[in-house]
């Protein structure tokens, strides 16, 4: 099912529907087929193949949008860049994946002026909302032909899509998914969480990531995307009672925005059915304190670019015990293996490891990749075993839900003991003092590593180190609590809200070279 069906199926059930929502105007599905129809047709005009691959670089953006509806239509392949890369990862990414058009907002401009000279395939760059001496624009370009799209053409192996890695050390990789990997993806949304006809999705998150794939179930129900060009927790908590949005998805960081917001216990949020979080861990104390202040909607998605988004889930109803009170030890669980995906826990040598035991969690279905593009190394470390394997550290209990205590480069060995940063994290995010928190090992001669924590405060919270080691030591023990911790006013993150410990890795190991 290639990607432009989606939309496709929704306009079936209505051309009129609002489809595309920004700023309080609407674009109908038969606007967004019609005009997705020109895009496919125009790309084809341009010698775009079957096969080819066609960039975005953009904001959240209904046009945008449009685009990787018009590029799927064509028979080409979608590749979603970050404007928040560095130029030189764009760069990488462009000239690894071969791109020979880019759609890109105005605003990008200098970033894509950097690298288009070291980029001889990239032979169409079309702006779409301004004027760049060096570029066409959108309308302009589109008015280049009047021919009809050959819809018949698809990518050999079903490709549709081409997405970076991320590139935070060494050169990114490019994932390779397939029209089957997205319809997994797809069909375990529908599956695993409450839907009804004609959802309201609000799009404050990046639609290059996880938030534009959540999209395809929304438009397959006839749903209408409101898409946030510039993130507002205020505008959203207004967008999801003016709208009566239906569905949502944030990053944990955002969401620990929401419950600090002075707007959110005055806005009626009754409409929402499902707020998916997702991305990286989020605290049980707060999921808690959501599940109350927002209501019994919050969903966890668990995956990865390489298995999007769907390798387990944690419905709303999964939050709470059947007596309806929270489920508070199912909290910091990533849910139960969605039904189209097989999770196991894997040891040293490919074994299989027994329920409770902890090892790297692996995947095997349809929602796994086609693998790294033009990586073939990486494609069969990734691959060992006959497993797709995540690199996450975890286990499933005896009712299957699957428990992600730590990434397997993050644990630290202090003493002869394993201690799993995510668990430290955990403990010092259940004080009412912390924000965020980053746990690291160091190098120490009495006990290898030792456990280190740079922390973030809460908004006019204050605390002593001394009493967030004592409060954690209380909760998880004396080994597992950090010997020392240090309070900075911001962690560095990621273009999707991730905390950097690489970052953090470095700036505490040079102060510790150089103590």
């Amino acid at each position: 099912m290639r990607l432009v069906e989606y939309l496709d199926k929704g306009a079936s059930m209505g051309r009129g529907a609002p489809c595309l929502t920004a700023g309080g105007v609407s674009a109908t599905y038969g606007e967004v087929q019609d005009r997705s129809v020109a895009i496919a047709g125009a790309l084809q005009h341009n010698g775009i193949e079957a096969g080819d691959r066609v960039a975005v670089l953009s904001g959240n953006d209904p046009l945008a949008l449009t685009c990787v509806f018009g590029i799927s239509r064509a028979g080409a392949v979608w590749c979603p860049v970050n404007p928040r890369n560095e130029a030189d990862e764009n760069r990488q990414l462009f000239d690894l994946f071969g791109c020979r058009l880019l759609f890109f907002q105005e605003k990008f401009a200098d970033l894509v002026d950097r690298i288009r000279a070291d980029l001889p395939e990239l032979t169409w760059l079309v702006c779409l909302d301004g004027t760049v001496e060096w570029a066409i624009g959108f309308e302009e370009w589109l008015a280049t032909h009047d021919a009809a799209a050959d819809e018949s053409r698809r990518p050999e192996g079903g490709l549709c899509m081409l997405a970076g890695t991320g590139g935070t050390t060494g050169r990114p990789k490019g994932v390779r998914l397939t029209e089957l990997n997205m319809m997994t993806s797809t069909a375990s949304a529908l599956m695993s969480y409450p839907f009804g006809q004609r959802p309201r999705y609000l799009a404050l998150a990046p639609l290059t990531h996880s938030a534009g794939v959540l999209t395809f179930p929304i438009l397959s129900l006839g749903g209408e995307v409101v898409i946030m060009s510039a993130p507002d927790i205020g505008v959203f908590l207004e967008l999801i009672e003016s709208h009566r949005i239906t569905h949502a998805f944030l990053p944990p960081t955002v969401i620990y925005g929401v419950l600090d917001h002075p707007d959110l216990d005055r806005r009626d949020l009754s409409s929402l059915r499902c707020l998916w979080y997702g991305a990286a861990p989020m605290s049980p104390t707060r999921l808690e304190e959501a599940l109350s202040r927002i209501g019994p909607v919050l969903g966890q998605l668990f995956g990865q670019t390489e298995a999007p988004n769907m390798i387990a889930t944690l419905a709303p109803a999964d939050h709470f015990r059947p007596d309806g009170s929270v489920a508070t030890e199912r909290l910091s669980s990533a849910g139960r293996p969605t039904p189209l995906t097989t999770v196991a826990i894997m040891g040293a040598g490919g074994t299989l490891l027994p329920t409770g035991e902890r090892g790297e969690i692996v995947v095997r279905g349809p929602l796994v990749m086609d693998g790294y593009h033009e990586n073939p190394t990486a494609t069969t470390e990734v691959g060992a075993h006959g497993w797709h394997h995540t690199g996450d550290i975890g286990y499933l209990d005896a009712d299957d839900f699957l428990y992600v205590v730590d990434r397997a480069k993050d644990m630290i060995i202090t003493g002869g003991f394993n201690v799993y940063s995510a668990e430290v994290e955990q403990a010092l995010l259940a004080h009412p003092a912390v924000k965020d928190s980053a746990v690291i090992g160091l190098p120490d001669a009495k006990w290898g590593e030792r456990v280190t924590a740079a922390i973030e405060l809460r908004a006019g919270h204050d605390v002593a180190t001394e009493e967030l080691i004592a409060f954690v030591k209380e909760r998880i023990g004396s080994v597992k609590a950090p010997k020392e911790i240090e309070i900075w006013t911001e962690l560095p993150r990621s273009k999707v809200g991730k905390i950097l410990k690489a970052e953090v890795r470095g700036t505490m190991g040079e102060a510790h070279r150089t103590a």
